[in-house]
């Protein structure tokens, strides 16, 4: 480990998490095991090794299975409140080790440590929320039109769950997902990134604590490691119903396409291509918070980070020099380190598409606002740290149809009313999250019409990023469609049957059906 982890205590927090044995991978519980290549595991901070993983061969795949449908046949049976009790114990022990938790988030992935415990809380508020959900699995009753008949629906579950993370939010996503599915009775396989492999490991070993201090099977919770081969085993498996899905649109089409095959369900969370609307009524202040935080945190590799900023054209120098102003400010380094705004991105090939997309920018007619650039010397020996570039577009342009996953942020210029606006923020492929700045009350509920933004998440007067739980996070078109987190999300995670009870001696048929029999 090199002496900036340990400076700043990341050998203490591998500790902490069960991360200092080198046997990590495939696992059903606290058994771990894996016969697949080795993934290393370096970190954009710093380029330094963190840890091995290996990697789930097939056969491995099958023991992870089979443990996942032997845990199911018990775990279905238990009360939900008590599924929700053990829920509520994996979110104390989150509590518990939130510091290291966060810290190995921020180390692995190279967001910065105030965002890396943001993501933890994440995982203990949807437990928190699911706890509260294990009393209300409620269904529906109705009338029957037949008498002495009463009919309601009520959820099952489904099974097993298989989960397929991306990097930029290596614990929060899977947490989305298994609270919910395991008060929901299921039981869950996970993939994590290859390129985030160890979060996946420590976020393994703390349930695994729970469910052996509880006497549960193990194989409530397993994790196997690997690339999209992995991933195949478990698209293409009838025995896993539900595939849950976050990453690019082109992965998504993929997975959408083999689950489907089968006739499987899957919840696709993919890409966003996130615009802000400034109108001649915004307040500028607000605007500038907004944008710059939707742009750079997590250095732009959110899928709800702000690509777009539509700007009327009356505001539109104004806007551009505060913004530009703000990027001024900006502290780029170590994300250990508090007083850095934005850390590295995930690694080379990222920085490749950064690169490639301020090229393509300027030769497509664009003017580069903020100069961007890979940083070098003490302190940037990674190769991965980038400056936030800004650039002015306009939205016919390939490469701002297109989501690059890095902070570079497109200044577009509208002008007449907020129709014009809409247009170009709805006129790109992906729909997931968007936001209008006004104080114009006509403005914002036109925003939120069914004629406004066609995106899963809208927001007025707040910036693009920064989701809470309560509400169901997904988005539309090439979006995916899925819808994670609260609300009603979990009854993706259920199979609903209808229940119809004849408490008579006769046996009337629907519709006034006759059937007679001597």
């Amino acid at each position: 480990m090199s002496t900036l982890a340990k400076d700043f205590g990341m050998d203490v927090a591998l500790e902490q998490l069960g991360l200092k044995e080198t046997n990590h991978g495939t696992s059903t519980g606290n058994h771990h095991f894996g016969n697949g290549a080795t993934i290393t595991s370096s970190s954009p901070v710093d380029g330094a090794v963190i840890g091995k993983v290996t990697t789930t061969t097939q056969e491995d795949y099958e023991k992870v299975v089979a443990s996942a449908q032997a845990a199911f046949k018990d775990w279905r049976m238990k009360p939900a409140p008590l599924r929700g009790e053990i829920v509520r114990q994996f979110g104390e022990e989150l509590r518990r080790l939130k510091e290291p938790l966060g810290k190995l988030v921020s180390y692995e992935m190279g967001k910065s440590y105030q965002e890396g415990l943001g993501e933890v809380q994440e995982m203990i508020d949807i437990c928190d929320f699911a706890v509260g959900l294990s009393r209300q699995l409620h269904g529906l009753t109705m009338h029957s039109e037949r008498p002495g008949h009463r009919m309601y629906e009520q959820y099952h579950p489904l099974g097993i769950v298989g989960i397929i993370s991306a990097f930029n939010f290596p614990v929060a996503v899977w947490a989305w997902n298994t609270a919910l599915a395991w008060i929901s009775g299921d039981v869950c396989i996970w993939k994590p990134s290859e390129k985030t492999p160890l979060c996946g490991v420590a976020c393994q070993n703390i349930i695994a604590t729970v469910l052996k201090n509880n006497n549960l099977p193990e194989g409530i919770s397993c994790l196997v490691n690997g690339d999209y081969k992995v991933g195949e085993m478990m698209t293409t498996d009838k025995r896993v119903p539900l595939i849950s899905a976050t990453g690019s649109t082109r992965m998504g089409r993929i997975v959408a396409s083999k689950v489907g095959e089968r006739l499987g369900k899957s919840l696709l969370e993919l890409g966003g291509n996130n615009a802000i609307i400034v109108t001649p009524d915004a307040d500028v202040k607000m605007t500038v918070i907004g944008a710059v935080f939707g742009a750079v945190g997590t250095a732009g590799q959110r899928c709800t980070s702000t690509r777009r900023l539509i700007i009327h054209e009356s505001m539109y120098d104004k806007v551009k020099d505060a913004v530009v102003a703000a990027y001024g400010q900006l502290k780029i380094g170590n994300p250990l380190d508090e007083n850095n705004h934005v850390g590295p991105i995930i690694d080379k090939d990222a920085v490749a598409g950064y690169n490639n997309a301020l090229e393509q920018v300027v030769k497509q007619g664009g003017k580069i606002l903020v100069e961007g650039g890979v940083l070098s010397g003490a302190g940037y020996e990674s190769g991965c740290y980038v400056k936030p570039a800004i650039a002015e577009a306009t939205n016919d342009m390939q490469i701002v149809q297109h989501e690059t996953f890095a902070p570079v942020l497109y200044l577009l210029k509208y002008s007449g009313d907020v129709e014009n606006a809409l247009d170009l923020q709805n006129g790109v492929a992906q729909g997931l999250s968007s936001a209008i700045m006004t104080n114009n009350l006509r403005e914002a509920e036109h925003f939120l019409s069914q004629r406004g933004s066609d995106c899963g998440i809208a927001n007025v007067n707040i910036g693009t990023s920064g989701a809470e739980i309560g509400g169901a996070f997904g988005g539309e078109k090439d979006t995916g469609g899925g819808r994670e987190s609260g609300s009603d999300a979990w009854k993706v995670y259920m199979r609903r049957q209808t229940n119809t009870i004849n408490y008579t001696t006769e046996l009337p048929l629907a519709q006034g059906i006759k059937f007679d029999l001597d």
